[in-house]
């Protein structure tokens, strides 16, 4: 089988690069067609892939800040023909979906609708556009609107990795899909005999993940919340922040496991696509308080393994923290449902999709 992978751009690290890795791993000869390729700021296991980037990759500047060049890659993407191709797997969150695939069949994993096409009005509240810019934008985002919609038609077959992701799929797109959930490795984290007092956030601090919203209600309670994580929100986010409240910037990948198992909860204040950290903190036995929407709704049992709260406000949460009992969790049950989206489920159900594509199935 000819395979192809496409990812939009390898410029930073997140919950798409854990996919994208995954996926090399599960098909090592595949080149990875990408817009863009920082290798000095990428892992340096990535410098032994087949990485194919487009004209975009010489664009001044782009490697630290390329939201200014978005208009250009849809005409990056457009202008890759792997229709040499059997099946082409696009790992998608912006452009990456309209390369060429004629006779090729075309899988796009989808980790959401381009989201600063579709919900624009958001995107711009958060991030603080000016009225006349955002103004001035909105015919831009018209055409790579209709742009989107088009390339969307050209796919194949759409996997989504939640619900709420399928239904945006089925509401910007018009198209039908199937839910695989990203991979986890859920083995690296353990359940500890006791646990301490803080309550955790692993995150990067950026405005859509509604940090904020914790730190105010924490501020309220006056417990402790330890944030990991960094980002341009971070020195905002330390302003308002209260004495119980601890910033550790980035912490090593290899602290975590430790950091999730002694927490009493962890805090998910935002709605997320899926969401990787609440999985990592059950797989640690640790429950999850969660805002009661996107990929939540997929990886937490409500009065098992965590609770919602339902308004996205800091009384909202810190009502919810106050309410639910930490203790009264079984931790074997946050590790049994962390369990179902393990990276080998992942491996398993993406190997039998692509096999049962095509064979017509």
């Amino acid at each position: 089988m000819n395979l192809a992978i496409v990812h939009d751009w390898l410029n930073q690290m997140g919950g798409a690069e854990d996919v994208l890795e995954t996926l090399v791993d599960m098909f090592p000869s595949a080149p990875i067609y990408t817009s863009i390729y920082w290798r000095d700021g990428m892992p340096p296991e990535y410098r032994a892939w087949d990485i194919r980037t487009t004209w975009m990759d010489r664009l001044p500047g782009i490697y630290r800040r390329h939201q200014p060049y978005l208009p250009l890659y849809p005409l990056a993407f457009n202008r890759i023909d792997l229709s040499g191709y059997d099946v082409v797997l696009s790992n998608k969150s912006g452009f990456c979906h309209g390369v060429r695939t004629d006779g090729a069949v075309h899988i796009c994993y989808c980790l959401t609708p381009t989201r600063y096409v579709w919900n624009f009005d958001a995107y711009a509240a958060r991030e603080a556009i000016p009225a006349p810019l955002k103004a001035a934008l909105r015919p831009l985002v018209a055409l790579l609107r209709r742009w989107d919609y088009r390339a969307a038609q050209r796919v194949d077959h759409f996997i989504a990795i939640s619900r709420e992701v399928q239904a945006r799929i089925r509401r910007y797109y018009g198209r039908d899909s199937v839910v695989i959930y990203p991979p986890v490795d859920t083995t690296r984290f353990r359940p500890t005999p006791r646990h301490d007092d803080y309550y955790l956030i692993v995150s990067r601090l950026v405005p859509y993940r509604r940090i904020d919203l914790a730190v105010r209600a924490f501020n309220q309670l006056g417990l402790p919340l330890v944030i990991a994580g960094d980002g341009r929100d971070r020195e905002a986010l330390e302003a308002i922040a209260g004495p119980t409240i601890t910033f550790l910037g980035r912490v090593p990948d290899e602290d975590l496991p430790d950091l999730f198992a002694r927490c009493r909860a962890y805090v998910l204040p935002g709605v997320e696509d899926f969401g990787i950290a609440p999985v990592q903190a059950q797989a640690a036995g640790r429950p999850v308080i969660a805002f009661g929407a996107g990929g939540a709704l997929d990886t937490v049992i409500e009065g098992k393994t965590g609770a919602f709260f339902r308004e996205p406000t800091p009384e909202a949460l810190a009502a919810a923290v106050r309410a639910f009992n930490p203790d009264g969790v079984d931790p074997q049950d946050c590790v049994r449902n962390a369990a179902r989206f393990d990276v080998e489920v992942f491996r398993q159900r993406m190997h039998q999709f692509v096999r049962d594509v095509l064979r017509g199935e």
